[in-house]
């Protein structure tokens, strides 16, 4: 274990660098600044388009601001390798990032050696594979996103009372296969573009329905619909269960494509939300591209288009999204397009936070330090996934 204890505690300027064709002032918006080795070489456009909107909000959440910052902290702490079980978050470049610095991602339990710390990725993890890393691991620390979580309970109250359950999501998804292991003989995977098809419940009058946050608004909302027309007493949350940043995203992009002839949107292909963000657009008429980073996109997308919009997924780089503005070049600039502001936070997973107190409050006896009230937790809110990353990158 290396006594490497402080990220970084830096304020959060760094996240405030605005493209050269901005028209917002400083701190207007949270894009971030590069990171080293993950970029990739794009050329100019052949087709400028006049404008290009920046949806706000756009990019990473609360929950993958947390899970990031987590395995930083892992990483400084434990000499590598650190192991994560599944990508820690659905966006490659992030995992690139992490790969270098000595994470190892496996899909199986029983590829992690004997003794040696684990993470769980932000998506939910099964009882069992939680259980089973416990024994083989030396620290288990999960990750998951506390509204994945609260699904988790739902379905498991649910199920002890009888009900059947309707799980909406996409079958091979890491959120819905840890979620429908919390109960998988009262749950049934429904896919959103299929709807209930031949589902028949054991009891028409004890009818649950949940959903894999991560969905687009219109395909839960069409599910839900139809479930709550086959069963009038279904039970369903209190509170949606798509998660407010991939709402607001959708809200956003919404809005947005009103005034877009074209939409970009920066996410790996393998995030749901974000392929979310880009039937999203479609469904209001816009044509829409997923784009890794600026080197994806096809000068052929951009002729005869004046109105670009750039959103990203809830786990895509801020730099990424910033080079995709500069790769655009709009005549007039860029402007952000805001919908809502966003501003919660997700603490650390608590196992991680009682390590590290313990950890540090160790430090401090054996050096017969006093604490300052300032400790690396006190920093926590004030640091971004964008300044965790460069830490991990330098």
């Amino acid at each position: 274990m290396r006594l490497v204890i402080p990220i970084c505690t830096r304020g959060v300027t760094v996240s405030r660098v605005l493209s050269s064709g901005g028209t917002r002032p400083e701190g207007s918006s949270r894009l971030g600044g590069m990171i080293t080795g993950m970029s990739e070489t794009a050329h100019s456009p052949r087709f400028r388009p006049k404008k290009v909107y920046l949806a706000e909000p756009s990019g990473y959440c609360a929950g993958v601001y947390m899970a990031i910052k987590a395995l930083v902290w892992m990483t400084k702490i434990f000499n590598p390798p650190v192991y994560c079980y599944h990508e820690i978050v659905h966006n490659r470049f992030v995992v690139e990032a992490f790969e270098r610095a000595g994470v190892v991602f496996v899909d199986s339990i029983e590829a992690v050696p004997q003794g040696v710390p684990v993470m769980m990725s932000a998506h939910g993890s099964a009882p069992k594979v939680l259980s089973d890393a416990g024994a083989r691991a030396g620290i288990v620390i999960d990750s998951v996103c506390p509204l994945v979580t609260k699904i988790h309970h739902e379905v498991k109250r649910r199920a002890a009372k009888g009900f059947d359950i309707i799980f909406v999501g996409h079958e091979g998804h890491d959120e819905a296969m840890g979620t429908m292991a919390r109960a998988p003989s009262d749950m049934t995977l429904i896919e959103p573009e299929t709807g209930l098809g031949g589902f028949e419940p054991r009891d028409p009058g004890k009818v649950a329905l949940f959903a894999q946050t991560t969905l687009g608004m219109h395909e839960w909302e069409a599910v839900s619909t139809e479930a709550s027309e086959r069963f009038p007493n279904l039970v369903t949350s209190r509170k949606s269960d798509l998660c407010y940043a991939t709402t607001n995203r959708q809200e956003a992009v919404l809005a947005m494509a009103a005034e877009c002839d074209l939409i970009l949107v920066v996410g790996s292909e393998n995030s749901s939300n974000t392929n979310a963000l880009v039937r999203t657009a479609r469904v209001r008429g816009t044509p829409a591209h997923r784009i890794d980073s600026a080197g994806s996109i096809s000068d052929e997308w951009l002729e005869g288009v004046r109105v670009v919009g750039v959103t990203a997924g809830a786990s895509a780089p801020d730099h990424l999204v910033r080079e995709v503005l500069d790769w655009l070049e709009p005549v007039e600039g860029w402007h952000l397009f805001r919908v809502t502001e966003e501003d919660e936070y997700f603490p650390l997973p608590r196992e991680l936070r009682a390590f590290l107190t313990a950890l540090i409050s160790s430090i401090q006896v054996g050096f017969t330090a006093k604490p300052d009230g300032l400790g690396a937790l006190e920093y926590d809110r004030r640091i971004t996934a964008t300044d965790a990353l460069a830490a991990l990158e330098a």
